[in-house]
């Protein structure tokens, strides 16, 4: 079974600069507030979405294991 990421975007902090949209559209969505959300809360681990999340200029895009919790981005240090 492949490894699947849950996606969380702080909309406290996003500013709604499309990014993680130009870089993942079908994975992210801006609102009619410009506000950013994962299209699916859970999602297939994918190359595009952590690209995303590592894109954001202002790191509101966190992705952790479905299984488990553990951080995937933006990694523990």
């Amino acid at each position: 079974m492949a490894e699947r990421w849950r996606v969380a975007v702080d909309r406290r902090v996003c500013i709604g600069s499309g990014l993680c949209a130009g870089i993942a559209p079908e994975r992210f969505r801006l609102d009619a507030a410009r506000q950013s959300h994962p299209v699916e809360p859970e999602t297939e681990a994918a190359d595009g979405v952590l690209a995303a999340a590592e894109g954001c200029p202002v790191e509101a895009i966190a992705i952790t294991a479905a299984e488990g919790g553990e951080a995937v981005f933006p990694p523990d240090e």
